[in-house]
């Protein structure tokens, strides 16, 4: 059995990407980073008061090189 277009898996349609490194950059900037390549950020244990303007990404899951699909969240820690 062959799959059409119409059954087609959601997955199947996302794209796959490299995940960039946003290693020692601030919140702000990995954000923009991770939006060019249509990823989002997820903090782990984020702070109430955050400021993403000076707060620097300390370390990612995925690492930089892996590929992921469009939408993936990338972990950090801070």
């Amino acid at each position: 059995m062959e799959l059409t277009k119409d059954n087609e898996k959601e997955e199947d349609k996302k794209k796959q990407v490299e995940v960039p490194n946003i290693e020692e950059m601030t919140v702000k900037e990995a954000i923009t980073k991770l939006k060019e390549v249509n990823l989002e950020l997820k903090i782990e244990n984020e702070p109430e008061n955050l400021d993403k303007t000076t707060a620097i990404i300390k370390e990612q899951l995925p690492k930089q090189g892996i590929s992921v699909y469009e939408g993936t969240k990338i972990l950090v820690t801070l």
